[in-house]
């Protein structure tokens, strides 16, 4: 019953945080930003340009990027795996 509490605060955190993102982004009409200064969103149209810099940038020294589309972030897998010395 405890987890239901945890999944429910949860989601109504990240329902907050888009309904904050999506009046931020009519209200400043832009289709990218921050919520609260920190909370990354993207609303254009996902490019695949933009979405390899997020997700595959080995040269970048952030684990985690804005998200290519939507709310929050995506993990850098490029630089995580030069920490790893995988590449």
């Amino acid at each position: 019953m405890e987890d239901e509490g945890i999944k429910l605060a949860v989601r109504a955190l990240w329902v907050t945080l888009l309904g904050v993102a999506i009046a931020d982004a009519v209200r400043n009409d832009r289709r990218h930003g921050e919520v609260f200064g920190f909370v990354p969103y993207e609303f254009r149209v996902p490019t695949i340009a933009r979405a390899r810099a997020h997700v595959w940038s080995p040269a970048s020294r952030r684990i985690l990027t804005p998200t290519t589309f939507g709310l929050g972030w995506s993990v850098n897998l490029g630089r995580l795996a030069r920490l790893t010395h995988l590449l």
